[in-house]
């Protein structure tokens, strides 16, 4: 497994990574992807039901590009296989809306094929590394709430639970 910088080449392939995953397992879509407005919410009987957005797409490729193509406040890596063919991304940047910059890691996702073989790990601790380079102290993440794997995978790698996000339902 090889970790690289993204390049905005590599765009395409990493929103079918993205997108691939999000038809399988629409409890990644979180608060953030609601926020950007990639995926959308709506509660049937009180319970959160996320969907991607039908512009969805167009969004994200916009938001990814930003993020490989500005490295001053975020990076983008991908992960290869020893085929050379991307098979994961991590995205992480720099917040500077708090008392002191903080980090974000944005997204971590692998192929479901390439699970449990280190990429993740490997990604995340590049992203740590980019971020602790930076003089970030503070590292964050968030993840949608039912994405137990994810959980389970950052809490395993030094992340906690701190807090919740709430959405109003707009029916009310």
């Amino acid at each position: 497994m090889t970790i690289k910088v993204a390049l905005p080449e590599d765009a395409p392939v990493l929103a079918d990574i993205f997108f691939s995953h999000l038809e399988i397992s629409p409890n990644y879509i979180s608060h953030g992807e609601m926020q950007m407005g990639v995926g959308t919410g709506k509660f049937v009987d009180g319970v959160l039901r996320t969907e991607v957005a039908p512009d969805g797409r167009e969004k994200w490729m916009k938001y990814i590009l930003t993020h490989i193509e500005d490295d001053s406040f975020a990076e983008v890596w991908k992960a290869l296989d020893e085929e050379g063919n991307i098979v994961g991304f991590c995205v992480a940047d720099i917040e500077e809306d708090g008392d002191a910059p903080f980090g974000m890691v944005c997204d971590v996702l692998v192929s479901p094929t390439c699970r449990g073989g280190g990429a993740g790990g490997a990604l995340l601790k590049t992203a740590i590394s980019w971020l602790r380079g930076r003089g970030i102290k503070d590292i964050y993440l968030e993840s949608g709430k039912d994405n137990h794997a994810a959980h389970a995978f950052f809490e395993k790698r030094g992340f906690h639970h701190i807090s919740e996000i709430f959405k109003l339902d707009n029916d009310l």
